[in-house]
């Protein structure tokens, strides 16, 4: 049974950093590009980043370039989100999903695994 458990979310104020991570388990997590995803209030969910199976290769949505950074550790099966200068457009329910394959993407129908997600709230 593949679980994938998001931490670390929580509420902050405009500026400040949160790290996210993902514990995942009953799969072969080096064979899965990893991705992030959110989901706003009233919004549709939305992809944030993705990471590729050796952590090699990254992608961001645009609006997070520069503030966000993907990480994996295929030893300890878990994928991190760091996200500095955290905006109050930033707040929303944060989910980790997998993928098989070595292809990023930014399409959340091609992930086949999700976890429950972590809020993360914003303040101005």
């Amino acid at each position: 049974q593949v679980q994938l458990v998001e931490s670390g979310g929580g509420l902050v104020q405009a500026g400040d950093s949160l790290r996210l991570s993902c514990a995942a388990s009953g799969l072969t997590f080096r064979l899965y590009t990893m991705g992030w995803f959110r989901q706003a209030p009233g919004a549709e969910r939305e992809f944030v980043s993705a990471i590729n199976w050796g952590g090699s290769g990254t992608s961001y949505r645009d609006s997070v370039k520069g503030r966000f950074a993907i990480s994996r550790d295929n030893a300890k099966n878990t994928v991190a989100l760091q996200m500095n200068s955290l905006k109050p457009d930033d707040t929303a329910v944060y989910y980790c999903a997998a993928k098989d394959g070595d292809s990023r993407s930014s399409s959340g129908d091609e992930y086949m695994y999700w976890g429950q997600g972590t809020q993360v709230t914003v303040s101005s």
